[in-house]
C-alpha cells in the first residue's frame, strides 16, 4: 500500500475578534500536545496591499471575506493532510503588507486552524472534521480588541474605536454571527470555559486514536 499514513483531523475554530479564539487554541496545542498539531491562523492570510499607498490601507474593510485568502488557506490546509509541509505567510500588521519571510508549519496528525471567517467561507468549511464556535459577550470581545491593538499593532484608541464601529461590528453581524450554525461545538467564554474545553479535548483525542488506528 503506498499511503498508510492517517488523514490528519483538521479542526476550525471560529468566533468574533476578541472572543477567546486564541485561547482555545493555545489550550488546545498545550493540552493535546504542540507537537502533534499544525497550527494555521486565518489572519496570516490577509492580501498584501503593498501596492496600495500607505495613507489609504487603513481604509480597507479587514473584517469582510475579500480581505484574505482563504483559497490559498485552503489549499495549504489539503497540502497538510496530504503529508507534505507548507510556508505560512507572515504579515505586517502595522503596515498592512505581506512580509518576504515564511514559517514552516510540518504536517501533524492534527491540524488546528483559526479565524474569525472560517466558517463563513464554503471552501474552508467544508474541510473541517470539527468545528468549534467561540461565543463572548460583544463589550468583552471590544476590550480585548482594544487591548491587543493597541499593545501589539500599533494602533491609537480613537482607530480602534472607529474601525469596530464602522467594519468589524457590521461584519460580525453580516458575516460571524450567521456563521456560529455552522459549528459542532459553541463555547461560551471560550477557554475559561473548563468543562467545555475538557470534552472538546477528550473528544479531539478520540477521534485522533481512530483515525490512526484506521490508518
Amino acid at each position: 500500500m503506498e499511503y498508510t499514513r492517517p488523514i490528519p483531523l483538521v479542526i476550525g475554530i471560529a468566533g468574533g475578534s476578541g472572543s477567546g479564539k486564541t485561547t482555545v487554541a493555545q489550550a488546545i496545542l498545550e493540552r493535546v500536545g504542540r507537537e502533534r498539531i499544525a497550527y494555521l491562523p486565518h489572519d496570516a492570510y490577509y492580501k498584501d496591499l503593498g501596492n496600495l499607498p500607505p495613507e489609504h490601507r487603513h481604509e480597507v474593510n479587514f473584517d469582510h471575506p475579500d480581505s484574505l485568502e482563504s483559497n490559498q488557506m485552503a489549499e495549504h490546509i489539503d497540502q497538510l493532510r496530504h503529508w507534505k509541509t507548507i510556508d505560512l505567510p507572515i504579515y505586517d500588521f502595522k503596515n498592512h503588507v505581506r512580509t518576504n519571510q515564511f514559517r514552516k508549519v510540518h504536517p501533524r496528525g492534527v491540524i488546528l486552524v483559526e479565524g474569525i471567517l472560517i466558517f463563513g467561507e464554503k471552501v474552508l468549511r467544508e474541510m473541517f472534521d470539527v468545528k468549534i464556535f467561540v461565543d463572548t459577550d460583544s463589550d468583552l470581545r471590544f476590550i480585548r480588541r482594544l487591548q491587543r491593538d493597541i499593545a501589539e499593532r500599533g494602533r491609537s484608541t480613537e482607530n480602534v474605536i472607529n474601525q469596530y464601529l464602522t467594519t468589524v461590528r457590521p461584519m460580525h453581524m453580516e458575516f460571524v454571527e450567521p456563521s456560529k450554525r455552522y459549528a459542532d461545538v459553541i463555547i461560551p467564554e471560550g477557554g475559561f470555559n473548563v468543562v467545555a474545553m475538557d470534552m472538546v479535548i477528550a473528544r479531539i483525542e478520540t477521534l485522533l486514536a481512530v483515525s490512526q488506528h484506521q490508518g
